[in-house]
C-alpha cells in the first residue's frame, strides 16, 4: 500500500451525480437555436455532449456556417445554466458517501472537465468547499478543450497547489485513469451505478464502489 499525502477527486460522477444526457442535449439544441439553427442533426448534438474536440467543433461549425466562438459561448452558457437548474430543483444531487472525505487527514482537491464556474457552484451549493484546498474545472473557452482530461494539465496544477508528493486521483471514467497515469499518479475508479459495467482499456490502481473505501485505503 502506497502512503498518500494528497487525494484529488473528479466532481461529476464522484462527488455529485453526473448530468443527464437529455439535459445536456437540450442545452446544446438551445445553443444552436440561440445562434439561428433551429434544426440540428443528432450526430452533432451527440458529439458536443460526448466531449467534443476542437477539430470536431470546427467541422460542425463549418457544416452550419457558424462562427465557432459564437456557438461555443452559447453552448457553454446554456449547458451551465441547465446544470444549475437541475441542482437547484433537486433533480441532481451529491452522493451520500461524500461525508467520508471529511475524515481524511490528507490534502484534498477537485479536478473536473466541467466548467470551473460550475465546480465553484457545486462546492458552494453543497457546502463542500471547506473540504478542498484547491479545485479546477476548465474555463468556458474553445482552447480549454485541449487541456481537459485525459490531458493531465489541471491535475498537475492541483498537485502543485497542494504541494503533493504522492497523490491519488479518484474518478469514474477511463479518461480519469489515463490522466492520472500521465500525471504520474495512482488512480481509483469508482464504479457508481452509471459506470458499473464500464470496460476499461487501462487498469486503475484501485477499483471501489464508494468513497468510504477511498477513506479506508488512504488510512491504511
Amino acid at each position: 500500500m502506497t502512503a498518500y499525502d494528497t487525494v484529488i477527486f473528479d466532481s461529476d460522477g464522484v462527488l455529485v451525480e453526473p448530468p443527464a444526457y437529455e439535459t445536456q442535449a437540450e442545452a446544446t439544441r438551445a445553443a444552436f437555436r440561440a445562434v439561428g439553427i433551429e434544426d440540428v442533426d443528432r450526430q452533432s448534438v451527440d458529439d458536443v455532449v460526448a466531449g467534443v474536440t476542437v477539430d470536431r467543433l470546427r467541422e460542425i461549425c463549418v457544416s452550419y456556417d457558424l462562427d465557432e466562438t459564437t456557438l461555443w459561448e452559447a453552448r457553454e452558457d446554456h449547458d451551465e445554466r441547465s446544470q444549475f437548474e437541475r441542482f437547484r430543483a433537486g433533480d441532481r444531487t451529491r452522493y451520500d458517501d461524500v461525508v467520508a472525505i471529511a475524515d481524511l487527514d490528507e490534502a484534498c482537491g477537485v479536478v473536473s472537465n466541467n466548467h470551473h464556474s460550475t465546480i465553484e457552484f457545486v462546492l458552494d451549493f453543497f457546502d463542500l468547499e471547506p473540504l478542498f484546498g484547491t479545485y479546477y474545472g476548465r474555463p468556458k473557452t474553445i482552447e480549454s478543450l485541449e487541456r481537459k482530461k485525459p490531458e493531465p494539465y489541471y491535475l498537475e496544477r492541483a498537485l502543485d497547489d497542494l504541494d503533493g508528493e504522492s497523490a491519488l486521483y479518484v474518478g469514474d471514467s477511463e479518461s480519469d485513469v489515463i490522466a492520472a497515469r500521465r500525471a504520474g499518479l495512482d488512480s481509483a475508479f469508482v464504479r457508481r451505478s452509471h459506470c458499473r459495467d464500464a470496460v476499461l482499456s487501462t487498469t486503475p490502481t484501485y477499483e471501489v464502489t464508494t468513497l468510504h473505501e477511498i477513506a479506508d485505503l488512504v488510512a491504511d
